[in-house]
């Protein structure tokens, strides 16, 4: 089991609400990202996927997905995505759920104010 956040967040040297606060945010744009895909993939222009999204900024929206998926949105969607329509929308979405593929920056900022 892992520990919860108030153990991390004292081992990163991060108040519990902060922690918390940033652990909401990581999620809320995760799901942002989980649509975003999913209107990509149906033909959707990558600038009115982040506007549909809730995201103001196609920057920091572009920097998010490529952190996430490890490919910009435009690369995302000119992908072929054939087995997607053919998948229940459950296991499509558990299939195509980003991961992050690099370490999290408040990490790599907790280690830094510890040493």
């Amino acid at each position: 089991m892992a520990p919860p956040i108030r153990t991390r967040a004292m081992s990163a040297g991060l108040s519990p609400s902060v922690a918390e606060a940033v652990w909401r945010a990581m999620i809320a744009m995760t799901r942002r990202i989980e649509r975003a895909m999913a209107l990509l993939r149906a033909g959707t222009s990558v600038t009115d996927a982040c506007m549909a999204v809730g995201c103001t900024s196609l920057d920091s929206f572009s920097s998010r997905f490529t952190e996430l998926l490890g490919e910009t949105p435009s690369a995302y969607r000119a992908r072929e995505h054939r087995a997607v329509p053919a998948m229940p929308p459950c296991v499509a979405k558990m299939h195509t759920r980003p991961t992050r593929s690099v370490p999290s920056r408040v990490r790599e900022s907790g280690r830094e104010a510890a040493a």
